[in-house]
C-alpha cells in the first residue's frame, strides 16, 4: 500500500456463510441503477461432483480496490484513480474515451463498458459511505457473508487463521475465507472468464 496512504478499504467475502440468494448483486444493480447487462458485483457459481451427489457454492466479488492498480496507470485519459484518504479506485466517467484499456489490464476482468461507452465499476457505494453507511451489497447480505472496512477494523477477521488476503501482483483489497482459497478462487474465476 502506498505510504502516503491514510487507511485502505477492503471487502472479506466468508464463502461458508453464503446462502447464495444474490442479494448482494441485486442491491448493487439496484442501488447504482445499473444498466441490464452490467454488473458491478458479480457471482462466480462453482459446482463440483456428479449426480446425484452435485454441491453448489457461490463467491460474491466485484472490483478489488487494488493497492497497486494497472487499471489507474493503463488508462491514457486519466479518468481512473485511487483516492488517498480510503484507498477507493474511482472512474470520472466524464475523462473515460472508452477505449477499454482497462479492461485488457485487470487481472480480474472488473472494467464494463454500458451503453455510453464509459468504464463503470464498483465504487464502494461511495455515496453511502460518505453517509455513515455500509456498501449496499454489504447491508444486504442476510448470511453476514460481506463485510467491508479498513484493515485496522477487520482485525478480528484478518487475525483469524481462516482467513486469506488475495494474493495478487496488483495486491487487491480483499479477503476470503470458507471452503476457497485465493489461488482456488483466482483459478476459477479465470476459468469462467474464458468460457
Amino acid at each position: 500500500m502506498n505510504d502516503e496512504m491514510k487507511k485502505q478499504y477492503f471487502f472479506y467475502i466468508n464463502s461458508d456463510r453464503c446462502v447464495q440468494c444474490h442479494a448482494c448483486a441485486v442491491a448493487c444493480k439496484s442501488w447504482n441503477s445499473l444498466e441490464p447487462g452490467i454488473q458491478w458485483r458479480r457471482i462466480l457459481d462453482v459446482w463440483d461432483g456428479q449426480f446425484p451427489e452435485v454441491t453448489n457454492q457461490t463467491i460474491s466479488y466485484s472490483c478489488m480496490h487494488c493497492a497497486k492498480p494497472v487499471c489507474v496507470d493503463a488508462c491514457p485519459e486519466h479518468a481512473i484513480y485511487k483516492r488517498v484518504e480510503d484507498g477507493i479506485v474511482i472512474v470520472d466517467p466524464a475523462k473515460c474515451a472508452g477505449c477499454r484499456t482497462c479492461a485488457t489490464v485487470c487481472p480480474f476482468h472488473i472494467p464494463q463498458h454500458g451503453k455510453s461507452g464509459a468504464m463503470q465499476k464498483c465504487n464502494f457505494c461511495l455515496e453511502r459511505l460518505e453517509q455513515g453507511k455500509q456498501p449496499s451489497c454489504v447491508a444486504t447480505c442476510p448470511g453476514e457473508a460481506l463485510k467491508f472496512g479498513a484493515m485496522e477494523e477487520l482485525t478480528d477477521i484478518s487475525l483469524a487463521k481462516s482467513v486469506e488476503k488475495l494474493s495478487a501482483s496488483t495486491d487487491p483489497s480483499f479477503l476470503i475465507s470458507g471452503r476457497f482459497t485465493g489461488a482456488v478462487f483466482l483459478s476459477l474465476l479465470n476459468s469462467s472468464e474464458k468460457s
